[in-house]
């Protein structure tokens, strides 16, 4: 919660801005707007957000559900924490409303490149530390050559992540998910982890002859 401003007439905000920003675009949206709509003084609203886009990064970190990103877990299955990373969702209960916010957020970030930079480090630095701190945990682990591009690698794993955020929800996110990891594990893994993956596929059941 921002300091000095009541949780009640913080969410009041939020809540405001979310509907105003999905329905008319945040560029059509103004601070007046939101003032009017929450019923929170426009003075009120300037003392705890420092103008719309500080706001706007706020009610989008809000509605994607950033405070619960994915669990720093190690398995011990470096695939399987890889694949739960990306396949890992926001609460569901935003969903429809997100869906809308992200194509305004993507046509406001065309026309205002500060804001858009602003959103990048916001979302996607976090993820790109992330799966950094995975992909060096394989690499601890062998699984990965020491001379792997890990920012490469990057960028290969989140490509068609962002493809499915671009062209929509009906795109599967498990399926695309565990599609990227298993490519990405197909042209990266050594072989002895290739092979050890392989061996415990046929103890696990379908392949085994009893």
């Amino acid at each position: 919660m921002t300091r000095g401003l009541s949780q009640r007439a913080h969410n009041k905000v939020l809540e405001a801005a979310v509907e105003l920003f999905a329905n008319r675009g945040i560029e059509k949206t103004s601070v007046d707007a939101i003032a009017a709509a929450s019923g929170v003084s426009k003075a009120t609203i300037y003392k705890h957000w420092s103008d719309k886009d500080a706001l706007c990064l706020e009610v989008l970190a809000h509605v994607r559900g950033l405070k619960e990103s994915p669990p720093d877990q190690d398995t011990g299955d470096l695939k399987a924490d890889l694949k739960a990373y990306l396949a890992y969702q926001p609460p569901k209960e935003n969903a429809e409303i997100r869906g809308r916010l992200i194509v305004q957020l993507l046509a406001y970030s065309a026309q205002n490149e500060q804001f858009g930079r602003a959103w990048k480090m916001q979302v996607m630095d976090r993820a790109r530390t992330d799966l950094k701190r995975l992909l060096r945990r394989g690499i601890e682990r062998g699984i990965f050559s020491a001379v792997m591009d890990i920012d490469l690698s990057v960028a290969l794993i989140l490509g068609p992540m962002m493809y499915r955020h671009i062209f929509g929800p009906g795109i599967d996110q498990t399926w695309l998910a565990e599609g990227t990891v298993d490519s990405f594990w197909k042209a990266y893994a050594r072989e002895k982890e290739t092979k050890r993956i392989l061996k415990a596929a046929k103890r696990k059941g379908s392949w085994n002859k009893e």
